[in-house]
């Protein structure tokens, strides 16, 4: 049990929390970069958004390659991994088969190529960094035996497994992208919350939504005429983040005065983890704000996000200007994104707390962040 606690916690904390990093270092800044160059007119804004985003494959690559503690040549082989596996996917037909394995490209008319993104590179790094590391500095001809093995393992990994990853991602972004189109109210409840949950446990929320709500999936939601509903669905992981964020921050202003304020407002409500795992009831009062302002944008105000900024929130300011980005503002849309993404979280979680506070379920100090 010590064991898979072990290889769990590797992977899916410690990788995944890199991949974030890798993402952040990219295709997020690059984003920022880009919406900025949009609203300013500045090219080179534009210029390194454009490169930055060319770059995510190979950031991850490095990024899980560094957090598992490997050796120099098999880091460096993992940036051409993670660039390889990132792009890496499958041609799927409107009928919902795959047409073309391991491809790079589209093929056929009415089909669309599906790639792996980041969710691909993820495994695949990981299975090539794993095998490096066994072989790494055990040859006197290391500089060649350990990038040859780790190319080829990459390889192998990205041709069997990014086409699978792809089909199951390809299926998972047209259910929520379905449903959210014909039951907002419902699907703007369960995105925000799930979504603001993942935000707040020690896994990455920014790198799965930039699995589930890709360019890939984005195109596949347009083939298939539900991309209005794929859009809402990313708004509502943008409410449900900022109420976890914006919640945490209000209803521990007690114990945390204003660096609480900027740490989890502006930082991360992953913060509260270790409070949460002793006393789980005061995750009750931002995810009930979280239930409320995720159908509050889909069905009233119709916020659209995408890529991983979906999975931002107020951290950095990178949710609402995805939200910015994807949706056609208005002076309605942005009272709707101050509403959502501050006002809503902060006054619905305020008044949660108040309640379980005299209900004796909350006390003071049960919030208190470590210095």
């Amino acid at each position: 049990m010590q064991t898979l606690k072990k290889y769990l916690h590797r992977y899916f904390i410690d990788a995944m929390g890199a991949m974030a990093l890798g993402l952040f270092a990219s295709l997020l800044i690059g984003t920022i970069f880009g919406t900025v160059g949009k609203y300013t007119g500045l090219e080179f804004l534009n210029t390194i958004a454009n490169y930055a985003k060319a770059a995510t494959g190979m950031a991850i690559g490095v990024a899980i390659a560094y957090k598992l503690q490997c050796d120099p040549l098999v880091i460096f082989s993992a940036a051409a991994v993670g660039a390889m596996s990132n792009a890496m996917g499958a041609v799927i037909s409107q009928s919902g088969g795959i047409v073309k394995w391991a491809a790079t490209a589209n093929v056929g008319e009415g089909n669309i190529f599906y790639s792996a993104g980041p969710a691909g590179a993820f495994f695949a790094v990981i299975i090539a960094c794993e095998i490096g590391r066994l072989v790494s500095k055990k040859t006197k001809v290391d500089i060649l035996v350990t990038p040859v093995v780790t190319l080829l393992v990459g390889f192998a990994a990205s041709w069997l497994l990014c086409p699978i990853v792809a089909f199951v991602m390809y299926y998972l972004g047209v259910f929520i992208a379905t449903a959210t189109t014909f039951q907002p109210l419902l699907m703007g409840i369960v995105v925000s919350v799930v979504v603001g949950v993942i935000l707040t446990l020690p896994i990455s929320s920014a790198a799965i939504c930039a699995m589930i709500f890709s360019e890939s999936a984005y195109a596949a939601a347009v083939l298939n005429g539900t991309e209005e509903g794929f859009l809402l669905a990313g708004g509502a992981a943008v409410a449900g983040c900022c109420a976890q964020m914006v919640g945490f921050a209000v209803v521990s202003f007690r114990e945390n005065k204003w660096g609480g304020i900027v740490s989890q407002g502006l930082g991360t409500s992953m913060l509260q983890m270790g409070n949460i795992v002793k006393k789980p009831v005061i995750w009750l009062a931002p995810t009930l704000a979280a239930a409320i302002t995720g159908p509050v944008s889909t069905m009233i105000f119709k916020l659209k996000c995408t890529g991983v900024a979906a999975g931002m929130g107020t951290c950095g300011l990178v949710g609402p200007i995805g939200v910015i980005d994807a949706t056609e503002m208005g002076v309605f849309e942005w009272v709707g994104l101050v509403l959502v993404c501050v006002v809503l979280p902060a006054i619905l979680a305020f008044l949660f707390n108040e309640l379980f506070r005299k209900l004796g379920w909350i006390k003071t100090g049960d919030m208190k962040l470590e210095s």
